[in-house]
């Protein structure tokens, strides 16, 4: 597909606040000094390029464009309180790609060959790790820590000096799929709409063939012909609407990429007068108080999205995070977008491996973070890599996250943990509609 060329825009972010050693990859050994003095001398500079405003809001990742741009200033922060790295200040470079892979690789030839970064970090999404950053990084040989780019099409880079520390996306919305056959009666149709993006689209396609080898009818599928990432709202709202007045779907799992497309069949279903059982979308539920003042909170109660963190999540290092992200930016830890963890996770990484190898030298950190006795902590849990990047230990960790009913049954909807049952999970209910 075709995409408007962007501008390319510079944000220079130097940060400080407070948070425990761990979690930023340091070690109170060799910082007991530096803890004192503050780090000094040349900053070590991160390169990083984001999707934070732009035609179509970026192409609909702004809001997470933005979360990204949070958690990574909130890791440098974080870092620069306690010591830097290798005793020198961390400052990050911050570009805006406008949600375009042409303009995102772009920027991370500028970072690496004009700009001469020490480390770079990946940008939000999948289609811009795979399609901008990934190869550029990998063609100057650079180690890329990325916390939201766990699709396919990032692992088939086989990129050796590529690390993500998010839940594989295929796997994210297996739990659920799971738990449904488990249940009584359950729903025997589904329809499995979805917008053409690398990240939003395998879960829902994994899904289907789970779900269909088990009995459950697919009534709506446009595997053959994804939704542009770029159709309106109203586009969106008219399928929805024929979906739901031909099809009747029981189950709906939808690959979506911002709160825009899970707004547009909300308002199809609810034109159409018909309310599926269940609703999971790939995005966009996840948005916090954005998401429930764009589609209201009557309509989303009951819909759920994966996700690999939220602000309750039962970590120390996140525990950690969350109290120097409200202390930073304000609000509670409900408030806090998982990108924001993603991407200090990111950081986490890098700088684990620096400061295990005392270096900056990229093959060095790479070769480190392959190493089979490496292991890094971090807000998301502890992450190990294979050869292609892919997280080894988080995996069992995919969590189904709904919105459901205010205490009592009042005020404002709480998006809370259902899958995989444990303490504190809440059971799963049907879509309002």
């Amino acid at each position: 597909m075709r995409r408007p060329r962007a501008k390319t825009f510079r944000l220079v972010a130097m940060t400080a606040a407070s948070a425990a050693v761990a979690a930023c990859g340091l070690s109170s050994a060799n910082n007991a000094n530096t803890l004192l003095a503050g780090p000094s001398g040349q900053p070590i500079t991160v390169g990083i390029s984001l999707p934070l405003y732009g035609k179509a809001g970026a192409q609909g990742f702004a809001p997470d464009g933005q979360a990204c741009k949070k958690g990574y200033e909130l890791w440098a922060s974080d870092v620069n309180s306690h010591g830097g790295l290798l005793g020198r200040p961390v400052k990050l470079i911050i570009l805006n790609d406008a949600g375009v892979p042409a303009t995102d690789a772009k920027n991370y030839r500028i970072l690496i060959t004009q700009d001469h970064v020490d480390l770079t970090l990946a940008p939000f999404s999948s289609l811009l790790t795979a399609q901008g950053a990934g190869p550029v990084t990998k063609h100057y040989g650079y180690a890329l820590a990325a916390g939201s780019a766990g699709a396919p099409a990032v692992y088939e880079l086989n990129d050796r000096d590529l690390f993500s520390t998010n839940v594989p996306a295929k796997l994210q919305m297996m739990p659920f799929a799971k738990w449904l056959l488990k249940q009584p009666g359950h729903p025997v149709s589904a329809a499995y709409p979805e917008v053409d993006d690398p990240f939003a689209d395998p879960p829902v396609e994994q899904v289907e063939g789970f779900l269909s080898s088990h009995g459950v009818h697919t009534v709506f599928t446009n595997i053959k012909n994804h939704y542009s990432p770029t159709a309106t709202v109203r586009t969106l709202t008219a399928d929805a609407k024929q979906i739901a007045s031909q099809h009747h779907p029981q189950i709906v799992f939808l690959g979506s990429i911002a709160v825009s497309t899970v707004q547009a069949f909300i308002r199809g279903f609810q034109e159409a007068h018909w309310t599926p059982k269940y609703f999971i979308a790939s995005s966009g539920p996840d948005q916090g108080t954005s998401y429930i003042d764009t589609v209201g909170p009557g309509p989303a109660v009951g819909t759920m999205v994966p996700n690999g963190w939220f602000g309750d999540f039962p970590y120390p290092l996140s525990h950690v995070m969350v109290q120097d992200y409200i202390a930073k930016y304000g609000g509670t830890a409900a408030d806090i977008n998982a990108d924001v963890a993603e991407s200090y996770s990111a950081g986490e990484v890098e700088a684990a491996a620096v400061q295990a190898t005392g270096s900056l030298n990229q093959q060095a950190i790479i070769n480190w973070l392959h190493k089979p006795t490496t292991t890094v902590q971090t807000v998301l849990g502890p992450v190990k890599f294979k050869i292609d990047g892919e997280n080894l230990d988080i995996a069992p960790s995919a969590l189904i996250f709904q919105w459901q009913p205010g205490q009592g049954g009042s005020g404002a909807p709480q998006f809370v943990q259902v899958l995989p049952n444990a303490n504190g999970s809440k059971s799963i209910i049907p879509w309002a509609g």
